[in-house]
């Protein structure tokens, strides 16, 4: 499909190539700020320990979340060697970018050793729009995915030190580190039994267990000095969580599982699943008559096995950047089904490939919710939010009489880092100024007061992302 000579330059030189486009990736995404759920596990977790010290991760009850500060604490690392700006934030991803690209690269090459379907299926699977948005925002999820693809190249490929170092590091990112090493290790025994044919007895042993005991360490001394301290784990009564780590009402595990579905389809992947449905109801099992398909199959289950049933049974809403390494693994099955049953692989590819690029241009309506944190079609607020700021200053309009809505009611230094204290007030109903983007996920009832109590002040727009500053009537 690609002309050997370009193929075999590309694998000469592609430690080159993947530094070049993680450096045009920090270049072209430097300027954004803090976004989502990153204000808090990069911003305000940062903050405290660069403020106060690196190595108290004890996090004020108003904002902890329970997660180790893994990501805040190499920011404040990095903020006190070269500045608390904006830019050095990226900087701190670009290492973690590369590495991940050489480990997803690996990873391919392993089922894939015709080097012009290597290069396909790899430009396939970061062109997934969630995948994609985590190489431009800071946040813990590429870290994840590059220990995360550490240990499973290490686990594949028989280096226990690799797959251990990945472990290590895996097991105290964040609680989903954690249940991504579970899941490894429920992969690791599976894998053992139902793809290699090993007998349990011969794997299954102290030294087997005392490998992933070590390994996880770092976890179970976070979880036991969290419970020693604090006495809970990651809510507590006043906590602003508190309410979304219930056990679910069997209406709303009906709804998980709808959004589960959903979470796997959204923004292109649908093409993706679309093609491994086709594909069962023609070829039945002779899909699975190869291991390595049947290796993927269970490594997409069993790797995000802990995190689908910790989200199908608590009232707490997942987003689809939970899922990543799934994605990515159901991506290269596909691939592979395609490659060897099918005979038109280009229009295939072609299809699967602008499918996937099109997600990024999936806007539902403002009152169906949106994972914007798992789409590049969020990129264009980032300008608009400064430009909506200005105009703010320009009108003399106080800042802090204007009310918005999560992640900018906050601290607008918490996201940009300009040192600008001033902060936006939470939505109520009742402020004089209002400042709302498509980018927000808002409930009915604030959109309804919207349209009904206020008028519209200024718009700014570009592209499919708007910005409204309202007024009240």
């Amino acid at each position: 499909m690609l002309k050997n000579k370009y193929l075999s330059l590309f694998n000469d030189y592609k430690n080159i190539f993947f530094l070049i486009l993680a450096f045009i990736i920090f270049l072209f995404s430097k300027d954004y700020g803090m976004f989502w759920d990153n204000v808090l596990f990069a911003s305000k977790m940062g903050n405290e320990l660069y403020t106060n010290s690196f190595f108290n991760w004890t996090m004020p009850d108003s904002f902890d979340p329970g997660h180790p500060p893994f990501l805040g604490f190499l920011l404040a690392l990095f903020w006190k060697l070269l500045g608390q700006k904006l830019w050095v934030s990226h900087l701190l991803m670009l290492p973690f970018v590369i590495g991940f690209l050489f480990q997803l690269y690996e990873f391919v090459g392993y089922y894939l050793k015709e080097k012009g379907f290597l290069f396909l299926s790899f430009l396939l699977i970061i062109v997934d729009p969630t995948l994609a948005t985590s190489f431009v925002l800071v946040n813990p999820e590429i870290i994840i995915l590059f220990f995360f693809f550490l240990s499973i190249n290490g686990l594949l490929k028989q280096k226990k030190y690799t797959q251990f170092i990945g472990l290590f590091f895996l097991s105290i990112v964040s609680f989903r580190g954690m249940l991504l090493f579970a899941g490894i290790f429920i992969f690791d025994i599976l894998n053992r039994i139902y793809i290699d044919k090993q007998n349990k007895k011969s794997f299954f042993n102290i030294k087997f267990l005392f490998y992933y005991f070590l390994a996880s360490l770092p976890a179970l001394i976070f979880v036991s000095w969290r419970l020693i301290t604090k006495g809970w784990l990651q809510t507590h009564p006043n906590s602003p969580w508190a309410t979304l780590w219930q056990i679910a009402t069997p209406k709303i595990f009906f709804k998980n599982c709808v959004v589960l579905i959903w979470r796997y389809l959204d923004f292109g992947r649908i093409f993706i699943f679309l093609l491994l449905f086709i594909s069962l109801i023609i070829y039945g099992k002779k899909i699975f008559k190869s291991i390595k398909n049947k290796q993927l199959l269970l490594l997409s289950i069993s790797s995000v096995i802990c995190i689908i049933v910790i989200s199908l049974f608590a009232t707490n809403t997942f987003g689809h950047r939970y899922f990543i390494v799934s994605y990515i693994v159901f991506n290269l099955l596909a691939f592979l089904i395609f490659i060897e049953f099918f005979k038109s692989k280009k229009i295939i590819y072609i299809l699967l490939f602008l499918g996937l690029i099109s997600g990024n241009l999936w806007i539902y309506p403002k009152k169906i919710s949106q994972g914007w944190d798992a789409t590049l079609a969020h990129i264009p607020y980032h300008s608009l939010r400064l430009k909506a700021i200005e105009y703010l200053n320009t009108q003399n309009i106080n800042i802090e009489e204007v009310a918005s809505f999560f992640p900018n009611y906050t601290a607008i230094d918490l996201i940009d880092f300009s040192g600008d204290q001033r902060k936006f007030s939470k939505f109520t109903g009742k402020n004089k100024y209002a400042f709302y983007a498509t980018v927000y996920n808002l409930t009915d009832e604030a959109f309804n007061i919207l349209d009904k109590d206020y008028s519209i002040l200024k718009e700014f727009n570009n592209f499919n992302i708007n910005i409204t500053i309202y007024i009240l009537k």
